[in-house]
């Protein structure tokens, strides 16, 4: 057989194929949209209004691209809503991150450094065990990874670009995108772990309640006597790693894994939703970084290396100091300052100078 005669019988088949096809009586729906067609196109010549309607309630029946469960939808009007849906919130966000970071500036620039008790008795006291650390680390490390990757891709183009050029922010960009999605996932490790080291030294007490009704006092160098942990530290462990963490984990996932079959408005949904809980969580978290290292003498070095002075935990934590001076609390046993390796000594010393 030769190519031409080859050619000219596929070409016959198609043709078969084609007619076959065409011959085929239309549905009612699809006779029913015909005509329709066909009036508006006398009524209104070149205006599809009505056909490009149906296609964009998501109605299937216009292709058979795709796979499920966005098969035969031609058009998915959701997207634009959730491209303008994203300029406000990124906004409002934004707005306020920076507040939190421009209050927490002044509020330091007028208080300094909160003091942690110099020390004069030689004691030590053991605030935190290695795996209480580890825990803590190994998650905050994770959570400011993610959350500076987050901001980079949320307003690196408006920030970034004018200052880097496209070639290095696109680099930076990519980055940003592969370090967030692949490094999110740890996160769910870092939240159980921290639960489970930390849980029980969280849980609310009349005490605590108190604690804070007298914020303005705590902030000021009149702390009301705590725990282990006051208050406003119990609040932040509660919103912000046991109620806002989780949430992002499980929005992140949402997006991080789309073959798991959610359709493309899920995600956009759960795109503002992980938006929107970053931006508060972030925020929240700036003001615990900040009592955790700069607003706090002595606070960085205790999860740093797990000594306090016994003057800093009776200034900053008086029911947790007594409690460890009538020996309650044998994981954070009182010792000499002679019991506790150089390094750390010196480095916990002058943290509270």
């Amino acid at each position: 057989m030769t190519i031409l005669s080859w050619r000219a019988g596929l070409a016959a088949v198609m043709l078969v194929f084609a007619g076959y096809a065409a011959a085929q009586p239309a549905t009612p729906q699809q006779q029913e949209a015909a005509r329709k067609q066909v009036e508006q196109n006398l009524a209104q010549p070149y205006n599809n209004a009505p056909v490009w309607r149906e296609v964009r309630s998501g109605q299937p029946g216009f292709t058979r691209l795709g796979a499920p469960p966005e098969r035969e939808i031609l058009i998915q009007p959701r997207g634009e809503t959730w491209r303008q849906a994203r300029v406000p919130v990124s906004l409002i966000g934004g707005l306020l991150v920076a507040l939190a970071i421009v209050s927490l500036g002044g509020f330091y620039a007028i208080r300094g450094a909160m003091g942690g008790g110099e020390s004069g008795s030689k004691l030590m006291i053991r605030r935190f065990r290695p795996a209480d650390r580890y825990a803590h680390w190994t998650m905050a490390i994770v959570w400011v990874t993610l959350a500076i990757t987050g901001l980079i891709l949320t307003f690196g183009k408006m920030l970034l670009l004018p200052i880097l050029g496209h070639d290095l922010y696109s680099w930076i960009a990519a980055a940003a995108k592969n370090v967030h999605n692949f490094v999110g996932p740890i996160l769910i490790v870092g939240v159980l772990w921290m639960i489970i080291r930390f849980l029980r030294y969280n849980w609310f007490t009349k005490e605590d309640f108190i604690w804070l009704t007298k914020i303005v006092g705590n902030l000021t160098g009149h702390e009301y006597p705590s725990g282990k942990f006051n208050g406003g530290e119990k609040l932040i462990f509660r919103i912000l790693l046991v109620l806002l963490t989780p949430l992002l984990i499980i929005s992140g996932l949402v997006l991080n894994f789309p073959n798991l079959g959610q359709a493309r408005d899920t995600m956009q949904t759960f795109n503002v939703i992980h938006m929107v809980l970053a931006y508060v969580a972030i925020a929240m978290a700036f003001a615990h970084i900040y009592l955790g290292t700069i607003g706090q003498k002595g606070a960085y070095r205790a999860m740093r290396d797990g000594y306090v002075t016994a003057e800093w935990a009776q200034h900053h934590h008086e029911r947790w100091y007594n409690d460890v001076k009538a020996g309650k609390v044998p994981e954070s046993p009182m010792v000499s300052e002679a019991e506790v390796p150089e390094p750390t000594r010196r480095a916990v010393l002058l943290a509270v100078k």
